[in-house]
């Protein structure tokens, strides 16, 4: 099953395309990736790139990817494709691909900022039972979270770093409220921990619940997907 994001996000079309597709911008609130760099490329070859996961402060998960995008389009949204994979042999991501459209509202109120994106996991059977239990709905979560992220960059001035601020303080006072109540009132415990996690997180907080997981019946992948996957094809033919 392929996942799919969306944000209503109220910013300027140009601010949100240089944020999503500058790296040193994308690594900053993109909660999947702590390092995004650039390859060299010829002209007319679609931008390859490196990109890194740090689960542990000693262990960095690697991978590659290949992008394209479409900055100008005659209906005026924009589009922007990529395949990726990584070798390391503790990635549960063996391969995938995805895109990224930005669809201005009709009604002028913000932009449709979306995500569709599939991968196939390794590791056999268990990494399918896995990723189906854990890993894929991990990923749907960091998605939608990092994405609430970059709209509180974008329309409040919220820097990424201080949103992840906010949102490990907000964390910390439920827990807090949680065990005051375990502590003070027994009685009241199961009531109070229903109360923490079902309370509206702060305005100034990530929240991934503010994002539409759900695709419109008519989603489809831009045409540039199968593009690139052209383009990338006949290229390692020829190397």
């Amino acid at each position: 099953m392929s996942l799919y994001i969306e944000a209503r996000i109220r910013a300027d079309l140009d601010d949100l395309w240089a944020r999503t597709q500058e790296p040193d911008r994308h690594q900053r609130w993109d909660l999947r990736f702590t390092e995004i760099d650039y390859l060299p490329r010829q002209e007319g070859e679609p931008q390859h790139f490196r990109y890194a996961t740090r689960v542990l402060p000693f262990l960095a998960i690697a991978g590659t990817g290949v992008s394209a995008g479409e900055k100008r389009r005659p209906d005026g949204t924009r589009t922007s494709a990529l395949r990726f994979s990584s070798p390391h042999p503790l990635s549960l991501l063996e391969e995938g691909s995805g895109y990224w459209r930005y669809v201005p509202a009709p009604d002028g109120d913000g932009i449709r900022f979306l995500t569709g994106y599939d991968y196939r996991p390794r590791w056999g059977r268990f990494g399918k039972a896995a990723d189906r239990v854990l890993f894929r709905p991990l990923m749907g979560w960091a998605t939608a979270w990092s994405f609430d992220r970059l709209r509180l960059w974008l329309e409040r001035g919220i820097t990424p770093e201080r949103a992840l601020w906010n949102a490990v303080a907000e964390a910390a006072a439920r827990v807090l409220c949680v065990l005051a109540a375990v502590l003070l009132a027994p009685m009241t415990a199961i009531a109070a921990a229903a109360l923490m996690l079902f309370l509206p997180p702060l305005p100034t907080t990530p929240a991934a619940r503010r994002c539409l997981r759900t695709p419109p019946e008519r989603a489809r992948a831009p045409h540039v997907l199968a593009t690139l996957t052209t383009l990338t094809t006949a290229k390692e033919q020829r190397s």
